[in-house]
């Protein structure tokens, strides 16, 4: 196990200030050979079921400030290994400051004209137990991979937050293609909400819904299709796409560096092994179908009808295809 800072942002009440962003602590799992197995890290969409009242714990602390950039600049300086003072004593002496106390034990960081540039604090309200697991990139061994970690985490006696979701970045690289994003936009709009019936989409996921009607707009409008890859990505750029939604398309679009991905949103949180493979399988089939072209699945007024059709036309395992079967049997829609 190895420490690391995970940068995350929440919303902000403080005038002129709309967004903070937070560095809070987290945990490397490798392997003998070095190689990381998953990254636990604090997700602040979890409230539920937090003592906002409990006492910080002793070691746990999170950095705050208005520019992520400060904060990636602390993370590449702080000594994670140490407690908040000792930690934040090279970040002030970038600056040529060390670290003012303030009250309730936090701590801030001013450059040497007296102007902050972060806040450490001790980590509030229970906050060292939400726990988000993020493996890295899966290949074909996903199943014994996702096993060990759905072993281990029951043995340790995790629970499921009732926030929780279940996120799935798809490598992208086959998309990046404005036919086949087209196509994507298209599909989605008209399925995306019979889909997250079939996976029991939770009433209680943040951070999620519809894509903006300009993003929409965007990529169904006429020539959209046909146009080169740079001409498309700056149009979809226009647009204004955000992580927060159901698919997310904003990695692709603004090519984030390390997770050039298509992400799922909707999925379910579940620590049951063939709900997970199973859910990972449909929406790979359904990119790999949108690559080879349009989905020709029509909606109607028959919307399990239509789920059975889909289903039918996907290159889905037999198995899987069975599994989405009778899950979607067992639907009032």
């Amino acid at each position: 196990m190895r420490r690391v800072f995970h940068l995350e942002s929440e919303p902000s009440a403080v005038p002129g200030h709309p967004v903070f962003n937070n560095l809070t602590l987290g945990f490397e799992a490798v392997d003998e050979g070095g190689a990381l197995l998953a990254r636990c890290v604090d997700d602040l969409t979890l409230q539920a079921d937090l003592d906002r009242e409990a006492a910080p714990r002793p070691g746990w602390y999170r950095l705050v400030s208005d520019d992520a950039r400060l904060l990636r600049l602390a993370a590449r300086h702080a000594d994670i290994e140490r407690d908040l003072p000792e930690a934040l004593a090279p970040v002030a002496a970038l600056f040529g400051t060390t670290p003012e106390p303030g009250p309730g034990g936090m701590l801030r960081v001013v450059d040497d004209v007296g102007h902050s540039v972060l806040i450490g604090a001790p980590l509030p309200g229970e906050r060292e137990r939400p726990c988000e697991l993020v493996t890295p990139p899966l290949g074909d061994d996903r199943g014994a991979r996702l096993g060990e970690l759905v072993t281990t985490a029951l043995s340790l006696g995790f629970l499921l937050p009732r926030e929780g979701a279940l996120h799935i970045h798809y490598d992208a690289a086959a998309l990046r293609d404005a036919r086949v994003v087209s196509d994507l936009v298209r599909f989605f709009v008209a399925h995306g909400g019979a889909l997250k019936r079939l996976v029991g989409t939770s009433a209680h996921l943040r951070r999620v819904g519809t894509w903006s009607p300009e993003l929409i707009a965007a990529a169904t409008a006429p020539g959209f299709a046909a146009l080169d890859w740079p001409d498309a990505e700056r149009a979809l750029r226009e647009a204004g796409p955000t992580k927060f939604c159901d698919f997310n398309l904003s990695n692709l679009v603004f090519a984030v560096p390390d997770k050039d991905t298509f992400e799922v949103r909707v999925l379910r949180v579940t620590l049951d092994l063939p709900e997970l493979l199973a859910s990972v399988e449909l929406f790979e089939a359904i990119l790999v179908a949108l690559c080879a072209g349009p989905i020709a699945i029509a909606v109607t007024a028959d919307p399990r009808a239509d789920l059975d059709r889909l289903l039918a036309a996907l290159p889905l395992s037999e198995p899987t295809r069975r599994y989405w079967l009778t899950r979607r049997a067992s639907l009032d829609c």
